[in-house]
């Protein structure tokens, strides 16, 4: 499993030390209390910018930006509920009053949930609660910005989503539908958009050992791309602004499911069972 998890060149500056890639750049980052996003908050910090960190725990969220301006770096911590409609417009009002420039949206805020289809026939609840943050409160503050961005001429959209939406990947169906969800408004929002300076990057996340893929438990017996590793991507996607950042085995089910899409699926159904049976007896010994 190592070739699966070779991480795409980013930051690679040592704590303590500055670079300035991103110097005078203001970068806002959701999910930023932990894992992923709060290492790439580090990571682009010390490339210049100052960063916005957005998350819902303020404790861990004070806590990243005072290792970063420990660092020499600058950080602003605001405790949002990006679900939460009126706590996302009092959020954009503040980003947009506090900060004249904006250069970049980080949408990488989430929520995952692990259950059978067939054990969600009476839980539309739990599509509704990964939509309303990993959808809807990303479209809600990409539309916040980008009156700004358009008043710039430029502004950069980053989305967080998974190598799962490139693949038929079974029990995650409320996540893989708000990501994908997601991903159709970023491309939407750059062909629209991108002749006005509008560009975006999506970012296909294999498997990264965080907090959320942590509540599986039979995941603990999986290699997974660390959250330092992974956050590598985000700075990627930050500083060099392509279409995408992936790995070899997602842009190869992309191709796959756009040229045998049956097939495809066939064939994935009794890995991915072979697979859980593994990691659960791994987990159990």
């Amino acid at each position: 499993m190592k070739w699966f998890l070779r991480s795409v060149p980013g930051e690679r500056s040592e704590p303590g030390s500055r670079l300035e890639g991103l110097s005078g750049q203001t970068v806002v980052i959701t999910g930023a209390s932990s894992g992923i996003g709060a290492e790439a908050a580090r990571k682009v910090a010390r490339l210049g910018a100052t960063v916005c960190l957005l998350a819902r725990r303020e404790d861990e969220l004070q806590a990243v930006r005072a290792a970063i301006e420990a660092e020499g770096g600058m950080a602003y911590a605001y405790a949002v509920d990006l679900s939460d409609a009126e706590a996302a417009a009092d959020v954009a009002a503040r980003l947009l009053a506090e900060h004249p420039r904006v250069d970049t949206l980080v949408n990488n805020a989430g929520r995952s949930i692990r259950r059978p289809v067939k054990e969600s026939l009476d839980r539309v609840h739990d599509y509704e609660r990964t939509m309303a943050i990993n959808y809807f409160g990303a479209v809600r503050l990409t539309l916040a910005l980008l009156p700004r961005f358009l008043e710039q001429g430029h502004g950069h959209v980053v989305i967080s989503s998974t190598m799962s939406t490139q693949v038929p990947i079974p029990l995650f169906s409320a996540y893989l539908a708000s990501k994908a969800a997601l991903e159709s408004f970023t491309r939407s929002l750059t062909a629209e958009l991108g002749h006005d300076g509008i560009t975006s990057t999506t970012v296909y996340f294999p498997m990264v050992r965080t907090e959320m893929s942590g509540a599986t438990p039979i995941y603990q017996a999986m290699p997974m791309l660390s959250a330092d590793k992974a956050a590598n991507w985000l700075v990627k996607a930050i500083v060099d602004k392509p279409t995408r950042v992936t790995s070899l085995p997602g842009a190869m089910g992309e191709l796959g499911m756009a040229a045998l899409p049956g097939v495809v699926t066939k064939i994935s159904q009794p890995l991915f069972r072979r697979m859980d049976k593994s990691l659960a007896k791994r987990a159990r010994d």
